[in-house]
């Protein structure tokens, strides 16, 4: 390999790779989901119901600084993404008050001020209810979000942890939620927020880390969210942005070849 096809061949690389190089430097490294095959069959009481109910799912430990964990299981199977938000650091149960929310910026665009794409899902412990919500509100109160009617499918429930669960057998707050794709869209990369309120300690744990959630009633701009990726693209297959990042580092090496082949020719 000559020295000119070789630094063609290094910028190239270096295009190609910039967004993970970005994305390792400025961000979280991101929440991969997979594709399961029962998930479906998961019986929503907020807890593992079984030593196997939530095994064919994702799994991220999040631990932070004043050593509470949090085990986090993602998957999406057929109309649904499934997630369980384990809190098993969170041993005093306060029914009503200890909640958790999830966050969906469904074009990943990032924006500063939340647009209509962005979608939050909220449950508290220990109530049967559980909330919607979605960006482009005129209202900064609850960070321009507001809430609107759930989907009939949507559902949330937050419960106290038995001898069944996996990482603390001592009763605790634990999640479900299963999220319909006819809300988000299909995408293979969304931006992704999750946070846990503990309110004996008043902490927020959220993911991303290092976010400042000022109250229960705020939620932070998708701008300082994550990501969460489908890694082998089943939701949904290969689609027209990911064509786009690397359609253009590929047209841009044809160029700079066919523009030194012609500087060899005369």
């Amino acid at each position: 390999m000559t020295l000119k096809k070789f630094s063609i061949f290094n910028i190239f690389l270096l295009i190609i790779l910039s967004p993970v190089i970005f994305l390792d430097a400025f961000g979280e490294e991101p929440i991969l989901i997979s594709l399961s095959s029962d998930l479906d069959q998961v019986i929503f009481d907020g807890k593992w119901t079984t030593t196997s109910e939530w095994k064919k799912s994702s799994y991220n430990h999040l631990k932070f600084d004043d050593g509470t964990e949090i085990h986090l299981r993602t998957a999406h199977q057929e109309n649904f993404i499934y997630i369980q938000i384990n809190a098993a650091s969170d041993m005093i149960i306060n029914k009503g008050s200890d909640s958790a929310i999830v966050c969906f910026d469904t074009k990943n665009d990032k924006t500063k001020i939340p647009q209509t794409d962005d979608y939050c899902f909220s449950t508290s412990l220990g109530r049967n209810s559980y909330f919607t919500y979605q960006g482009g509100n005129i209202s900064a109160i609850n960070g321009f979000f507001k809430k609107i009617t759930n989907d009939k499918d949507f559902v949330a429930i937050g419960t106290a942890s038995d001898k069944v669960d996996r990482y603390n057998k001592t009763p605790h707050a634990s999640y479900e939620f299963r999220i319909p794709l006819d809300v988000l869209g299909r995408s293979d990369n969304y931006g992704f927020y999750v946070s846990v309120f503990d309110a004996d300690t008043q902490n927020h744990y959220s993911w991303p880390y290092n976010i400042e959630k000022k109250s229960i009633l705020s939620i932070p701009s998708p701008s300082q969210w994550g990501d969460l990726i489908s890694p082998d693209k089943s939701l949904p297959e290969f689609n027209f942005s990911m064509m786009i990042i690397f359609l253009i580092p590929l047209t841009i090496t044809i160029i700079i070849t066919r523009f030194t082949s012609l500087r060899q020719i005369f």
